[in-house]
């Protein structure tokens, strides 16, 4: 068995989600959104994020993180301020001595769902579908899940293909 933890990065909430994984059986652990004061001075917010991250790590000890990659819109300062959280996101599982794993948005719904151009509402239909019991709150605690849920496919193909490798 292997915990892994799922981040979708953000600066307003910044989603998270842990899941235990069994073979092909997952079972949801914990998940929830770490939200920040938009009142506040971009550094505070960005040390809040962090601060919260590293003591979920600590709390939950994950094997590995894994966080969704972002993509850039049209206000050239919401993106940044977007980027600034992903290396956040990036920093702090890694700080913590954790491999990190990154995902297009599009690998993720495809993982989850079979398709990338799948819905907000289509993946967290697939995230309480594939953890029953979950409760769901908000919708980037349920896109931090699908990221770990991905992770959990990539890393089992990925084994897959390292067993086959050996074998040859």
């Amino acid at each position: 068995m292997i915990r892994l933890m799922g981040i979708d990065p953000g600066l307003r909430f910044m989603g998270w989600g842990i899941i235990d994984v069994d073979g092909n059986r997952l079972k949801h652990v914990a998940s929830g959104v770490i939200a920040t004061d938009g009142h506040e001075s971009v550094p505070l917010r960005l040390c809040e994020l962090h601060g919260k991250l590293q003591n979920l790590i600590r709390e939950y000890a994950p094997a590995e993180a894994a966080v969704e990659e972002t993509y850039v819109n049209r206000n050239g300062s919401s993106t940044l301020k977007l980027g600034y959280a992903r290396g956040v996101a990036l920093l702090t599982p890694a700080y913590e001595g954790l491999p990190v794993a990154e995902y297009g948005a599009m690998t993720v719904k495809k993982s989850v769902v079979g398709t990338g151009s799948a819905t907000k509402e289509q993946v967290t239909m697939m995230v309480k579908r594939l953890l029953p019991g979950v409760a769901i709150h908000k919708a980037d605690a349920s896109d931090a899940l699908a990221v770990a849920i991905c992770h959990a496919h990539h890393r089992a193909s990925a084994a897959h293909v390292a067993v086959g490798r050996r074998m040859a």
